[in-house]
């Protein structure tokens, strides 16, 4: 393994607006126990960009840093590999968010396509909190900040990679040297999760998530309230595959071998969907025991998980002061001592 100084770094992290399901898991979760191995990552608990959209519910962020944080540990995140730390407690991300909004135009935000389709989502049309709106631009000072050369995201999150390269390149010509890098994206080779009910991403606001927390119960009723084919009304029907909601669980967490001759036994008929579901249930309670277990076992250690966080922020707050402080002389700021 190289030494840690000289490992790529990688920044990840997530919104603190609630604990974390298994659509992060397959999408983001998995992918970040392999990268801690051999990169120096930062897991960015955002809970400032959650409060863009939540400001009337400050409350229920803050509860969920530590939500997040137990949710990491419980996977397997290794705070001795993977530095978790708390945005809104590293000021330098924020003066570098104000510096970086002079690179960027309000009419290049608005034409951000993650932007503009979240913005319809949330139903703003032009009531947009002017802290959504700059959501590229803290997202850009975030990447920049911890010199980060590679993002795990979804491809709905591509806009946001090229907006923040876009900036980094603006600051760069202005200064007339390579200050800021750019960082390159990892894209999941696994499809966004669909939520249970099979017409949209899993989401716990939308109701239709399994959080990593679930109880066996809790697992049980959401794998029998799957969506799978309204058309296979009899076991001796013939079954669509794609678009059913057991199958694409299955493909995301099973991995058997058999599982392209299950598909082809559905779709010939002769096939029950409690069976599908039986099999579905019985692999995800053996995936999310263990994760439960320990989240439970972290939750007793408030103290301890309270340190794993605040060291993490400390060690984050040095790097990321580092680069404000580059950027400020780059810029031809002031400085009298302090940054």
């Amino acid at each position: 393994m190289p030494k840690a100084a000289t490992r790529p770094v990688v920044l990840t992290g997530d919104r603190t607006t609630g604990s974390l399901h298994l659509g992060h898991y397959v999408g983001s979760l998995k992918s970040r126990l392999v990268l801690q191995e051999d990169h120096r990552q930062f897991l960015l608990l955002a809970d400032a960009q959650a409060l863009t959209d939540n400001g009337d519910d400050p409350a229920r962020i803050r509860r969920n840093v530590i939500e997040v944080a137990l949710d990491y540990l419980a996977v397997g995140i290794d705070p001795e590999k993977s530095v978790i730390c708390v945005q809104s407690c590293l000021p330098a991300l924020a003066e570098l968010t104000m510096l970086y909004m002079n690179f960027v135009t309000v009419s290049r935000l608005e034409r951000n396509p993650t932007v503009k389709q979240e913005i319809v989502q949330r139903g703003f049309q032009r009531d947009i909190p002017a802290g959504f709106l700059c959501y590229p631009v803290s997202q850009a000072a975030d990447i920049t900040a911890f010199k980060a050369g590679l993002v795990p995201v979804g491809e709905d999150q591509l806009p946001m990679i090229e907006q923040s390269n876009e900036i980094a390149r603006r600051i760069n010509r202005h200064v007339g040297r390579e200050l800021l890098p750019e960082a390159g994206a990892l894209v999941s080779c696994v499809g966004r999760l669909p939520g249970i009910d099979g017409r949209s991403k899993m989401s716990k606001s939308a109701g239709n998530a399994i959080p990593l927390s679930a109880t066996p119960a809790e697992i049980s009723a959401a794998v029998q309230a799957m969506f799978t084919d309204p058309g296979h009304l009899r076991v001796s029907d013939p079954g669509r595959v794609e678009g059913n909601v057991v199958f694409t669980y299955l493909d995301a967490f099973d991995g058997s071998p058999d599982l392209a001759d299950l598909k082809a036994h559905y779709r010939r008929g002769g096939l029950g969907d409690t069976v599908l579901k039986k099999r579905l249930d019985a692999c995800l309670q053996a995936l999310l025991a263990p994760i439960r277990e320990r989240r439970a076992a972290f939750a007793k250690q408030p103290d301890f998980v309270m340190d794993v966080v605040r060291a993490g922020t400390a060690r984050a707050a040095v790097l990321t002061q580092q680069t404000l402080d580059e950027v400020r002389a780059a810029l031809g700021l002031f400085s009298f001592g302090g940054g």
